[in-house]
């Protein structure tokens, strides 16, 4: 019953994928370890995207769902994608969870995948291979109660964010985007975009990382720094950075 849930909530998920607010947040301990959450609140489109719609598809049972729920996201991805992990991918998967909080008649749509790493090597493991699961979980097949949000082809927007260099040490975070990889994903998933944008429909994105430790360093002009200097911020959206795809370069030591 869980997994049939999943289904439906990560085909609604992938639908707007092009139309969510997405923030990534890292939380550095001072053992080591790091809780890193990707949220995505897709509450503006469905508000959108629902006042597009008839009566009478308003009154579908999938979209008479609310739920608000945490599931293990490796019990909850579908057995086809389960048996062609390795067991790097299997054992990543287990420990992350998959947070779901839904009610489209009153236009909330928000899903966070949170993993806890236990130490600096399984964070770099998980951020560049969080990706792949997406790329082989085959989701075009799971989007069949949702065709009706939105023609959106959201899979490669999941599975093609992949564009990052990461080097994390315990005390550097360095994530440099690589050009030639997010030039091929603009390509792919020009159309999309441009409908959102067509549509009025914005493409915000926030890193949030907090650290045990002062930041010492950091080479970003437009990120924010605390305070105490333990927490770095940084707002962008995919306009900004289509126009200049190093808005989001961090190289941050601590």
């Amino acid at each position: 019953m869980k997994k049939r849930y999943f289904l439906v909530f990560l085909g609604l998920m992938l639908c707007l994928t092009s139309c969510v607010d997405i923030e990534e947040v890292y939380d550095f301990k001072a053992d080591g370890s790091c809780k890193i959450a990707y949220n995505f609140d897709m509450s503006k489109a469905v508000s959108v995207l629902m006042n597009l719609m008839s009566d009478s598809v308003r009154a579908t049972p999938q979209f008479a769902m609310a739920k608000d729920t945490s599931l293990n996201f490796y019990s909850a991805l579908p057995d086809s994608t389960q048996n062609r992990m390795n067991a790097e991918e299997a054992n990543m998967a287990k420990s992350s969870n998959l947070l779901v909080n839904m009610n489209l008649k009153k236009n909330l749509m928000k899903v966070s995948v949170v993993h806890q790493a236990k130490n600096i090597a399984d964070l770099e493991y998980y951020v560049e291979h969080l990706s792949k699961i997406a790329g082989d979980s085959q989701f075009s097949g799971l989007t069949k109660g949702a065709k009706n949000l939105s023609s959106f082809d959201a899979q490669q927007l999941i599975a093609g964010q992949d564009y990052y260099d990461y080097e994390i040490t315990p005390h550097k975070f360095y994530r440099i985007i690589d050009l030639s990889k997010f030039n091929a994903f603009l390509k792919r998933t020009q159309s999309t975009f441009a409908m959102a944008k067509a549509m009025l429909i914005e493409t915000p994105y926030k890193i949030v990382l907090n650290f045990a430790t002062p930041v010492k360093k950091i080479n970003n002009p437009h990120a924010i720094l605390s305070a105490d200097r333990k927490r770095v911020t940084l707002v962008t959206n995919m306009d900004e950075m289509i126009k200049d795809p190093t808005v989001t370069n961090l190289k941050i030591d601590f």
